[in-house]
């Protein structure tokens, strides 16, 4: 098994865990119902922490939940945990090993709060704390740069947000994605081919915004742990309020911007950053007038909604930093300096 393998396994990966756990969430997403619950609480590191990015517009906009995110620290070295009262408190963890999540959940239960665990490992310190647990089905991931946890840990949070809301319309697009992120795969070669471009890259920025604040900030994590290339994530609109000074021409630009609510906000900045500014734009979109800006088009299904789209543009992402390090001359099996399981306090 590869890390080129296990993203080509998502799609059956999705749609194995939409159907063996919608009843699990349902009875899950019932007992968030019965409770006074006020907002979640919400814990979680690296990749999972993107996850939990996806979880704060989805759970906000859809739900009507606000999210609060975590200070691990102030439960570990500080020992000073914040009063939570009347939250869902979500720890969110591909391993469920690392101990600074896991001591939010433990204290969060402590306090008298309904827990919930989101991991690929369903017997760990994490699970053992809480009182309900979403397996998220991914299978072994051998690969360190995780991918096929990442959508499933969106999965399972859209799963969720959809049980909450008791749309049953909503359950009819989760049964698409299975679909949508097959025909994002099937670009896979053109992709290999278009990342040659940029094997000289030392840095770039990604932007997204919304729903996709969350991807920006997944793509430039996966570009920093293959390719070792200086990616910056960032919302447009923050990118606007200075950091926009850094392009000069040729300046590599990553933009994932699907239609939806920000979708204009979005095309302004990837207007300017074309015409104005002369960067190099690789642009992932469902839009034929944003992908026309780009050096590198990389288009996904015209009709995947905002709220799900997420889960479909990471996977060309993904490949996208797999032919990358590729092309750099870098084993994409064996990064540097990190670990599969990354323990922090």
């Amino acid at each position: 098994m590869t890390l080129h393998s296990e993203i080509l396994e998502q799609p059956e990966r999705l749609q194995n865990l939409l159907r063996s756990q919608r009843g699990t969430v349902e009875k899950i997403a019932k007992k968030i119902s019965s409770q006074n619950i006020q907002f979640v609480f919400l814990a979680a590191r690296g990749t999972s922490d993107n996850a939990g990015r996806y979880a704060n517009y989805l759970w906000g906009v859809k739900n009507s939940l606000p999210m609060a995110l975590a200070t691990p620290s102030l439960f570990t070295y500080y020992q000073q945990p914040p009063k939570i009262q009347n939250a869902l408190v979500v720890g969110i963890s591909q391993s469920g090993q690392s101990p600074d999540i896991v001591s939010v959940v433990e204290e969060g239960k402590k306090q008298g709060n309904l827990t919930l665990a989101i991991t690929n490992e369903s017997n760990s310190p994490l699970t053992k704390n809480a009182d309900f647990i979403l397996d998220i089905q991914a299978g072994d991931e051998k690969a360190v740069a995780a991918t096929k946890t990442y959508t499933s840990q969106l999965m399972t949070i859209a799963m969720l947000s959809v049980a909450m809301s008791g749309k049953e319309a909503r359950w009819d697009e989760l049964a698409q994605v299975a679909e949508w992120a097959d025909s994002a795969l099937k670009q896979d070669q053109k992709i290999a081919r278009a990342a040659q471009r940029y094997r000289y890259m030392q840095q770039c920025v990604v932007l997204g915004r919304g729903y996709n604040y969350a991807t920006a900030f997944e793509w430039a994590l996966k570009l920093k742990e293959l390719t070792y290339v200086a990616a910056e994530p960032y919302s447009s609109a923050d990118f606007k309020h200075g950091p926009v000074a850094t392009v000069e021409s040729g300046f590599p630009v990553f933009a994932i911007s699907p239609k939806g609510k920000v979708f204009n906000s979005m095309q302004k900045m990837l207007k300017h950053l074309k015409n104005d500014l002369r960067a190099e734009l690789v642009i992932v979109s469902n839009s034929l007038a944003t992908l026309e800006l780009a050096e590198i088009a990389i288009p996904i299904p015209e009709n995947v909604p905002e709220w799900l789209s997420p889960l479909i543009g990471i996977i060309p992402a993904q490949l996208f930093t797999y032919h990358l390090t590729l092309a750099k001359g870098y084993n994409p099996e064996e990064p540097r300096t990190i670990q599969k399981v990354t323990e922090t306090r």
